[in-house]
C-alpha cells in the first residue's frame, strides 16, 4: 500500500476492553482517532495489532462492534494483513478514509497479554542513590532507556513504589543522569500511577517516534521505604 505523509503521526489503541491488550481498534490518523471496519477482519490482522500493541498473540478476532460503537472516521476496511507487518497501516488496504463504515461494524481483538515476554524489569542508573537515575526498562534479554515524552509523573510513582524507593519527586528529561546506550524503548507507558508494578501499565506503542539518548529520562524518588 502506499505510504501516507501523516504516517509518522499515526498511533494505535485499544478501547472499552477489560484489560490495556483487548478492546475496540482505533487508530489516530491526522490528528483524530477513528476505527476499523471489520470487513474481511481474521486473526492475521488481529495478530498484528497485538504484535503492534506489545500484547503477545492474538486470541481471538472480533466484528460487529464487540466492544461497543466508537466515533469518528473509519479509517480503513478490508485490512489484509499477512500476520508479520510491523504496524497495522502496513497491511493492504483499500486507502485512509476511503469507504464509510458503520459504527456497528468496528473491529476489536483480546491480545495474550501484556508480557508476552515475560516481566517488565525496571532500573534506575547514574543517579546519587539507587533512588534516583536515569531509567531503564527490561522486557526480554536486553536494557532500553524510555523517552522523557513516554513517561509521566504517574509512571514515576509506580516505578519509585516497585523500587521500594518512597514516592515520586521529579521526572527529570533531556538526559539528566547522562544518556544510556543501544535500545530505546518504543512504547509509552500510560500509568494511572496506583499500579503495583510497571508491567501492569498500559502502553501505546509509538514506533515511528524519532526518540535519541538525549532525549532519556530520570526519575527522582524521596527515598527507600522504612517497612
Amino acid at each position: 500500500c502506499s505510504v501516507s505523509l501523516f504516517e509518522g503521526a499515526d498511533e494505535l489503541r485499544l478501547v472499552n476492553g477489560s484489560s490495556p491488550c483487548a478492546g475496540r481498534v482505533e487508530i489516530k490518523h491526522q490528528d483524530q482517532w477513528g476505527t476499523v471496519c471489520d470487513f474481511d477482519w481474521d486473526m492475521e490482522d488481529a495478530e498484528v495489532v497485538c504484535k503492534q500493541m506489545g500484547c503477545g498473540s492474538a486470541v481471538s478476532a472480533h466484528g460487529w462492534a464487540y466492544f461497543g460503537e466508537g466515533s469518528g472516521p473509519t479509517w480503513l476496511i478490508a485490512v489484509d494483513c499477512d500476520g508479520d507487518e510491523s504496524a497495522l497501516w502496513d497491511c493492504s488496504h483499500r486507502g485512509w478514509g476511503k469507504i464509510t463504515c458503520p459504527h456497528y461494524y468496528d473491529t476489536g481483538v483480546i491480545c495474550s497479554g501484556i508480557n508476552s515476554l515475560g516481566r517488565i524489569e525496571v532500573r534506575l542508573v547514574g543517579g546519587d542513590t539507587a533512588c534516583s537515575g536515569r531509567v531503564e526498562v527490561k522486557h526480554g534479554k536486553m536494557w532500553e532507556t524510555v523517552c522523557d515524552s513516554h513517561l509521566d509523573f504517574n509512571t514515576a510513582s509506580v516505578i519509585c513504589n516497585e523500587l521500594v524507593c518512597g514516592q515520586a519527586v521529579d521526572t527529570l528529561g533531556a538526559a539528566h543522569f547522562g544518556e544510556g546506550h543501544d535500545l530505546i524503548w518504543k512504547e509509552e507507558f500510560q500509568c494511572v500511577g496506583n499500579e503495583s508494578l510497571l508491567q501492569k501499565c498500559p502502553r501505546m506503542s509509538r514506533p515511528n517516534d524519532t526518540c535519541s539518548h538525549a532525549n532519556d529520562v530520570g526519575v527522582l524518588c524521596s527515598g527507600k521505604n522504612s517497612y
